[in-house]
């Protein structure tokens, strides 16, 4: 490298002459320097233009196989749930059929003083005893349900189904058992609670909704919890519930058939999704398993209740202001049930049942003893027409899909609910 640069000396008295030499000195330096820099930083090169669009066709690539990705991560999640869902369907269609295939012609229940009763079933499902639960050790998918938050335009997901089915049964418009699959009674519910609520009653999600859904729950209540199972829990009277009425009549008790049936009544829940939630698990005394957080019980005076064979649902009402709705089956087209207003004149809890069973052209009776699998489940409320009454069922999963002998059949754990709080007397119009 040369330097140009030239030194000039311009003539000068001679006491000025070193500071004139020193401030020559100095922009020659710095013409220098400017010179060193421009030679030693790189040009910038000119854009390529077809490098620029192979560039951006890659990145476009990419960004579409990451969107294709997350699209089959989601769309495999839903054929999982829809997978789960057509299981679960299908095994509640054969436990419908079962209980239909039952030689049952006809059925009265009955209120019998039993000494000795063992009602440790309601005891189960009213939970009174103090539970304690955590929230310490959750999976992620817990974690998930917990903190869901519905938004506009989001996606389909179990763990929303689950935070909104809980939230549904917590305001009392029950979705029958919590199962994370967004079936018919789910749809119903939240068109049930918009009702309530004074809102339009699409049956869809909304802004408005939510917020009325969580306007009066503390947004720290978990929906999924830890439980603990306890000595009481597992060493409960539990018995395979037998076909035809002569070997049920043969039974101390039609108690659960095990201790995830007598689970999943406790904490409102689908049986196998209580399984999914818990895979592995044994079941045992001091293992802690994951459970739906069930809220505090409907406390409103019922003083009148409406049956819509059309919708298939409960409605619950204190004068005219509606309180709870229930999921519900009423009658059959074999066996409908009557029209017309009339009044609750009995309330017996775990009833015996009268099984009148056609045997060629004779006709037997049996005596069904109590429990949450007898036919009319751990409650009856008996109405001012004969026969007739509001009534559990030994299979929750089937409500609104089977068929009932012309009565309102609702859940254990509704029906249990409706008991607590309605009058006798109170008015039952069924339509």
């Amino acid at each position: 490298m040369t330097m140009n640069a030239k030194l000039t000396l311009t003539k000068m008295p001679t006491k000025f002459a070193p500071k004139l030499l020193a401030t020559a000195v100095a922009a020659t330096l710095f013409a220098f320097s400017g010179s060193a820099i421009a030679e030693t930083t790189p040009k910038a090169k000119p854009v390529d233009s077809l490098q620029k669009l192979i560039n951006d066709t890659e990145n476009q690539k990419q960004s579409a196989a990451t969107e294709k990705a997350k699209q089959a991560d989601d769309n495999a999640e839903l054929a999982s749930d829809d997978a789960d869902d057509f299981a679960i369907q299908a095994q509640v269609n054969n436990e419908i059929a079962e209980q239909n295939k039952d030689d049952v012609e006809s059925g009265q229940a009955v209120a019998i003083a039993t000494p000795n009763l063992d009602d440790g079933s309601i005891k189960s499902i009213e939970n009174k005893d103090g539970k304690i639960y955590k929230t310490t050790n959750l999976s992620n998918y817990a974690r998930a349900v917990n903190s869901a938050v519905w938004t506009p335009n989001m996606r389909r997901n179990t763990a929303m189904t689950v935070k909104m089915q809980a939230l549904l049964d917590w305001n009392h418009a029950s979705p029958g058992p919590i199962d994370g699959g967004w079936g018919m009674n789910s749809t119903k519910a939240l068109a049930n609670f918009q009702t309530m609520k004074g809102l339009p009653s699409t049956g869809k999600m909304n802004a408005a909704t939510w917020s009325a859904l969580t306007k009066n729950i503390d947004p720290n209540q978990p929906v999924l919890v830890e439980y603990t199972l306890t000595k009481d829990d597992v060493t409960t009277n539990f018995a395979q519930t037998p076909s035809g009425s002569e070997a049920k009549s043969k039974m101390k008790g039609l108690y659960y058939q095990n201790i995830k049936e007598m689970l999943g009544e406790r904490f409102h829940m689908d049986v196998r999704y209580l399984e999914k939630l818990n895979k592995g698990k044994s079941f045992t005394e001091g293992e802690t398993i994951t459970v739906i957080n069930v809220g505090t019980p409907l406390k409103a005076k019922i003083n009148r209740v409406v049956a819509d064979k059309a919708t298939k649902t409960l409605y619950a009402y204190n004068g005219d202001k509606l309180v709870a709705t229930y999921p519900t089956t009423v009658g059959s087209t074999a066996t409908p049930s009557p029209t017309g207003t009339f009044k609750i004149v009995n309330k017996v809890k775990m009833p015996w049942y009268k099984s009148t069973v056609k045997s060629g052209d004779k006709k037997e009776v049996f005596m069904l003893p109590p429990g949450p699998n007898n036919p009319v489940g751990v409650v009856w409320m008996g109405l001012s027409k004969p026969s007739y009454g509001i009534h559990g069922s030994p299979v929750p999963e089937g409500i609104s899909r089977q068929a009932s002998a012309g009565c309102v059949r609702l859940t254990n754990w509704d029906v249990l609910e409706v008991y607590a709080n309605i009058e006798n007397g109170a008015s039952v119009e069924l339509k």
